[in-house]
């Protein structure tokens, strides 16, 4: 096992396809094939399922590419501190679903570095794709809620993948609106209010289900839907068409702008009304320490303690 193998298998799980990365890594995709199977061969494990898609790792290449990462990183430090060359950038990332108190919390820590240094990256992101950049390794850490309807079915999610969910927060439910709609003086809204205004929400793509709604209350019947895939459009939606959506009611006037508010939501008898904001990392990982910065500003902007 070399560093060099180790450095290749980061890249294929990273790019999910075998001419990516040979391309990346300058070498010919038969070598990097070459590579990876003795690699595989010494571990006595598969790392990658391949197929006409691309390349995923199994969950036996998941635990493995885990430590790679970590031997590698440490690698790379050793070789920045001690052998002269140009440093190294660093890497970290995050991947939530549309919250912009994690974003807020992720600026907070970017100017804590010189940004020459590291190479960050923030993405919100559809549920699964939480999930997965998590569990692949393309963040550290993922921001996702649960509620007594989706809990079940997403921690087996997470167990499938070798991650873990710990609480940051639990919120009550909001409807997010612009501050002309003609609902947003109300002390609360019910559900009956909002049957003349469309409901918004976001798209989660061809796998979607019920159970990776990024709103709370998802299986409810709403007369008038529209699916948006980014938080501007959904601002402009609130705006254009007197649009609203369901959310936990933390807002970041920063980033949202001052023209928004958020009422609480009457869900009436026997309704769910719940949010449990939290987040996900890789089971038995060391922790890094701009990871551990990252959660002492997302605690911050919560105005919490862990």
């Amino acid at each position: 096992m070399t560093i060099q193998q180790l450095h290749y298998v980061i890249t294929i799980a990273e790019q999910g396809s075998m001419n990516k990365a040979a391309q990346l890594l300058y070498t010919s995709q038969p070598s990097l094939t070459s590579s990876v199977q003795e690699l595989e061969r010494e571990l006595g494990i598969t790392i990658f399922h391949r197929s006409g898609r691309g390349v995923t790792p199994t969950n036996d290449g998941a635990e493995f590419l885990m430590y790679a990462k970590q031997v590698c990183s440490g690698f790379d430090e050793l070789k920045s501190r001690y052998s002269g060359e140009k440093k190294i950038r660093k890497k970290f990332g995050v991947s939530t679903q549309h919250y912009s108190f994690a974003v807020k919390a992720f600026v907070g820590l970017v100017e804590q570095f010189d940004t020459a240094e590291y190479e960050f990256a923030v993405r919100e992101t559809k549920t699964r794709d939480v999930i997965s950049d998590v569990a692949q390794m393309r963040s550290e850490i993922g921001i996702l809620y649960l509620s007594s309807f989706n809990r079940a079915a997403i921690s087996k999610l997470l167990r499938a993948n070798g991650l873990e969910f710990h609480h940051l927060i639990d919120c009550g439910v909001y409807v997010y609106l612009w501050s002309g709609h003609p609902l947003a003086d109300r002390q609360t809204i019910t559900f009956a209010d909002l049957k003349d205004y469309p409901c918004l929400s976001f798209e989660q793509g061809e796998a979607s289900s019920f159970y990776f709604a990024e709103e709370i209350l998802s299986t409810r019947e709403y007369v008038r839907t529209i699916k948006a895939c980014d938080r501007a459009t959904m601002l402009n939606l609130m705006k254009g068409v007197c649009g609203y959506t369901l959310c936990s009611g933390i807002i970041c006037e920063e980033l949202n702008g001052g023209d928004y508010k958020a009422v609480p939501f009457d869900v009436g008898d026997g309704g769910e009304d719940t949010m449990e904001i939290g987040y996900i990392v890789k089971k038995d990982t060391v922790m890094s320490k701009t990871a551990r910065l990252y959660l002492d500003e997302l605690t911050k902007v919560l105005g919490i303690e862990l």
